[in-house]
């Protein structure tokens, strides 16, 4: 009787390591899965955000209107564009 509910048990330790392999596998996969999906949000955000400013800039160069708030954040990003070519610039020339 004893012996019955030892095999009993090791039947059902057996299945639950197996069902632990299966769930951790899974597990790994969908972490996988998780990270790309997080890498294609993140690299069409980055399209998101320059399509964006080629709309703000397109609105500059055709004198439309533009929010102050765009204006000032296109103005930021100009000089920002502005100090990374005048790095450029004096990196060339050494």
């Amino acid at each position: 009787m004893i012996h019955e509910e030892l095999q009993k048990l090791e039947k059902l330790s057996v299945q639950v390591s197996k069902k632990i392999e299966v769930l951790t596998a899974e597990n790994q996969q969908l972490n996988e899965r998780l990270k790309m999906l997080e890498q294609q949000v993140a690299e069409k955000n980055v399209a998101l955000d320059h399509f964006k400013n080629k709309i703000k800039i397109s609105n500059i160069v055709d004198n439309r209107p533009v929010n102050s708030e765009d204006a000032v954040e296109m103005s930021d990003l100009i000089n920002s564009y502005i100090q990374e070519i005048d790095q450029l610039i004096t990196y060339l020339s050494e």
